[in-house]
């Protein structure tokens, strides 16, 4: 097939790759305009123009399409399908319903759950066993498109956002291509979306929300702290410092005397390979973490170098 593909960060690299690799003639890349990054605010590509300029595609970049020349490119190209992952962007009608086989989206849920900008975060903080992609024709609407295909992907019990976003962006290519393939000779099954979801909507993630609540139990902070991993990261203070929490688990110490009289984000106990902090309901054991200003590490390795009293509160 004729492809448009829209697509803008590394969860959209992959599936780009895929229909190249299977003989699609990818007729265009459009993807967001350079942004600033790093300490010297240098302009960077998206990671997807990399990708398109590495295999030899044409990319156009955008600041808004609904107020740009998009459609003339449109009519000069003539796709029969335009693409779009992780685009960025809202897509009016005029795009949408430009092309013959429309505008098939790759959404990182078992659609309805999780409409929204950020669902393989949520659903591993939200404690989802499973998950999946859907292939999706969009419309007007938020995520609220007819599906075409589903995928079931199981959640690992150390799943993080990182793990599951590579998971996703392999799973969503190659049903993306089965998916053009079936659109192409017409067997497909087209499923209307229920109005409602019945998870909550998916928000853009904020760095503010790593903070961690230790007013929380231990389980819903250990999700936090796998879904906010690699970013931004789950967080809190020690000595008026952030403390990033790499890695924990939910483990009471052996010895829980005083537990009762601590309050939440105290330390209870310290052992030779970790840290434990009193939560609304039991303790996170805190196995890896960094510092401001320093590199992440075995709690094992930090405790040697810095001094740290059992009955601190973290997050003051």
């Amino acid at each position: 097939m004729k492809v448009v593909y829209m697509g803008t960060p590394d969860f959209a690299v992959e599936t780009l790759r895929e229909i190249v690799r299977n003989g699609h003639e990818v007729l265009g890349v459009v993807t967001q305009p350079d942004r600033p990054k790093g300490r010297g605010k240098n302009l960077k590509p998206t990671p997807v123009k990399e990708a398109a300029l590495e295999m030899g595609l044409s990319v156009y970049q955008y600041e808004n399409v609904k107020r740009s020349d998009f459609i003339e490119v449109l009519n000069r190209l003539k796709p029969d399908v335009i693409v779009v992952v992780a685009f960025g962007q809202m897509l009016p009608r005029e795009i949408l319903e430009f092309p013959p086989y429309g505008c098939l989206n790759v959404h990182a849920s078992l659609l309805p759950k999780y409409r929204g900008a950020a669902p393989i975060q949520w659903a591993v903080v939200h404690g989802e066993k499973e998950t999946g992609v859907t292939i999706m024709r969009m419309d007007e609407g938020l995520d609220t498109g007819d599906m075409l295909a589903k995928k079931v992907c199981a959640l690992s019990p150390d799943e993080t956002g990182g793990s599951l976003f590579d998971k996703l962006s392999s799973l969503g290519a190659k049903l993306l291509v089965e998916t053009l393939e079936d659109v192409s000779r017409g067997h497909i099954h087209v499923q209307p979306q229920p109005v409602d979801s019945p998870t909550p909507y998916a928000a853009m993630i904020q760095k503010s929300m790593g903070c961690i609540d230790w007013e929380k139990d231990a389980d819903t902070i250990e999700r936090l702290v796998r879904g906010m991993d690699p970013w931004p990261g789950a967080f809190t203070r020690l000595d008026g410092k952030m403390l990033k929490v790499l890695k924990a688990s939910v483990k009471n110490p052996e010895h829980t005397e005083g537990m009762a009289a601590a309050v939440s984000g105290q330390i209870v106990c310290i052992d030779r390979a970790g840290i434990y902090v009193k939560c609304a309901q039991g303790c996170l054991y805190i196995e890896k973490l960094q510092l401001e200003g320093k590199k992440g590490m075995a709690a094992e390795d930090f405790l040697r170098g810095y001094r740290i009293e059992q009955g601190t509160v973290l997050g003051s």
